[in-house]
């Protein structure tokens, strides 16, 4: 695999990024992965490694860039639970300087730079993201459903919430499929937030799986936190991987640029 730390124009300044390709000539299809809370560091090119053995070229942007490069705050602590709430105290305010409005205008950004990637198919991508991540993926399909054919979202916080710019209240809007993996015992996503969530994809037609991972807490995925669950993340993997192949499978024509 080709392994790359990008540059990516973006409205707020150069975006770091990173880029894995598989092993050929391409062109590839595409994920991008939309990172948790304690950003783009060794875990997350770990997991983008292991999609990119699938055959994807996956790109994980740093969606804190404009507060510098990765990484912006001390991950070696993550490991026990005080650590990790001492490091979430730590990355609230970048997750909380990163509003909607940014974040749409950021994964334009992030569109337009695989659109430019000679080595990548010209069609919708997929993302995958977890925590925040999850938040901003559904975001990201609902305002750009022809550039993004599905989202896969694990242990996604603030999916509900009583804020008329709630994710899911533009879920309508999506085209695509959805894919909801949700934490047990998540205070950021309860089971009353699950069932809101539900009802608003039934209600639009939206084609969609939601599954709660019983025993897992928020965060789950990361072998590098203390939320760590072995067999959860597993499953995860048993998911993500036949999804990604289902949504993208059709998507081996290539097509010009929206510019083009």
């Amino acid at each position: 695999m080709e392994k790359i730390s990008v540059d990516i124009p973006a409205e707020g300044g150069l975006a770091d990024a990173y880029l894995v390709l598989p092993e050929g000539d391409g062109p590839f299809r595409t994920v991008l992965l939309y990172m948790d809370a304690f950003g783009l560091r060794p875990r997350l090119r770990e997991m983008a490694d292991r999609i990119a053995a699938e055959g994807y070229a996956v790109l994980v942007p740093n969606l804190f860039y404009r507060a510098g490069p990765a990484p912006l705050v001390d991950m070696s602590h993550l490991g026990t639970p005080e650590g990790r709430e001492r490091t979430i105290g730590t990355v609230t305010p970048l997750v909380q300087g990163l509003t909607p409005e940014l974040l749409l205008r950021d994964t334009l950004a992030h569109l337009d730079y695989l659109e430019s990637e000679s080595r990548v198919v010209k069609a919708p991508v997929a993302i995958v993201g977890y925590c925040m991540g999850g938040r901003n993926a559904v975001r990201a399909i609902s305002a750009f459903p022809d550039r993004i054919k599905g989202v896969a979202s694990f242990h996604g916080g603030g999916l509900v919430t009583d804020q008329p710019d709630s994710p899911h209240l533009a879920a309508h809007k999506v085209t695509g499929e959805l894919y909801f993996g949700h934490a047990d015992n998540d205070r950021s996503m309860t089971p009353e937030q699950i069932a809101r969530l539900e009802q608003t994809l039934d209600a639009a037609g939206v084609r969609y799986t939601s599954e709660l991972y019983e025993g897992a807490a928020h965060g789950w995925t990361m072998s590098d936190t203390a939320s760590y669950h072995e067999a959860a993340e597993r499953r995860h993997w048993e998911v993500l991987i036949p999804f990604l192949e289902k949504v993208l499978k059709s998507d081996q024509v290539r097509r010009e640029p929206a510019d083009g």
